[in-house]
């Protein structure tokens, strides 16, 4: 079983060492690249106003985050939903130093470098001189962006988890949908249905009316196989 996450954040600004802040995080789980149905997302207190530029990306204003938790409360669970297995994002970078600076202001250990894999990287090697942004690969690979009208994470990781695959060679290794027990799921949520082959059995009816379009036939091949 091969388990990563897909993680983004959103932001009050660019840069964590001028004070900016995360206020969204969210994260889902892949198994063998394809989503489970597990998924963390968390809308955070800032700890500070929102920029209305920023508010302009993602749709976030201070208004709909004060009430919600701050980072240190919410840590726990994120530690715990991220395991230590790979975390795919976008930009990879720039999470990854956000996700630093709150770490380090809740006294809490950061996530290991090694484990990050940065689509945008493998994007650029993969289609360079190209787009490769989010909403440039989602294009290329087909992927709906109808409801992408705001930068929100937990909508970006599901797209991402799309871009993920195809970056990846576009399909499950075995030819598996999904594979029922694949992988550890949260209480009350549905197992992924395996994929089950279903043959095609012709009744007889069928296959005397097959028969008789076949005599009428000059050399069918039918009568070879």
């Amino acid at each position: 079983m091969s388990r990563a996450l897909i993680l983004d954040t959103e932001t009050t600004g660019l840069d964590p060492a001028t004070g900016d802040r995360v206020l969204e995080v969210a994260a889902i789980e892949v198994v063998n690249f394809l989503p489970t149905g597990r998924h963390f997302h968390r809308l955070i207190n800032p700890e500070r106003d929102v920029p209305p530029e920023s508010s302009r990306v993602h749709g976030f204003t201070w208004d709909m985050l004060r009430d919600k938790p701050v980072f240190a409360e919410i840590l726990p669970g994120l530690v715990e939903f991220l395991g230590d297995d790979p975390i795919v994002a976008h930009n990879a970078p720039f999470d990854f130093g956000f996700l630093d600076a709150e770490f380090d202001r809740a006294g809490a250990p950061r996530l290991d470098r090694a484990r990050m894999v940065d689509t945008l990287a493998i994007a650029k090697k993969r289609f360079p001189g190209l787009p490769n942004s989010l909403d440039a690969l989602c294009r290329r690979f087909a992927i709906d962006l109808s409801e992408r009208t705001t930068h929100n994470a937990l909508l970006d990781v599901r797209l991402l988890a799309g871009v993920y695959l195809e970056l990846m060679g576009g399909k499950q290794p075995g030819l598996l949908l999904a594979r029922a027990g694949s992988g550890p799921r949260g209480a009350g949520e549905a197992a992924p249905v395996a994929w089950t082959p279903r043959p095609i059995v012709p009744t007889p009816e069928e296959m005397e009316r097959h028969a008789a379009f076949v005599a009428k036939l000059k050399d069918p091949v039918w009568d070879t196989l």
